[in-house]
């Protein structure tokens, strides 16, 4: 799965297992390249990162809820939300709330 925003492409990594969903980002020291998305998630943590992040929660039907951009290290976000997307940092400067996530496959 993919997705493209301003014109570069973001591989979508879907995190569905216990450990996957555990770890997401933590303790990743090289620059974020992917988008990690962790379904029938309203929540995430950044302990333990190296890096900020862009984070954008969506409903079922992918359209934007909310976005935070520059979500800092050690913080926690508490969103109503179908699907939670870790995105690499100012990649959400390019949405709106509102729009749909298109996914491609």
């Amino acid at each position: 799965m993919y997705t493209i925003i301003n014109d570069k492409k973001y591989d979508i990594l879907l995190m569905n297992t216990f450990f996957e969903r555990l770890k997401g980002l933590m303790f990743k020291k090289d620059a974020i390249k992917n988008i990690y998305m962790f379904p029938k998630c309203s929540s995430i943590h950044t302990y333990f990162m190296k890096q900020n992040i862009d984070v954008c929660i969506l409903d079922k039907n992918y359209n934007i809820t909310f976005i935070c951009s520059n979500l800092k290290k050690g913080r926690v976000l508490i969103k109503k939300g179908y699907y939670t997307l870790e995105m690499p940092l100012n990649t959400s400067k390019y949405l709106k709330i509102g729009d749909k996530f298109i996914i491609k496959k």
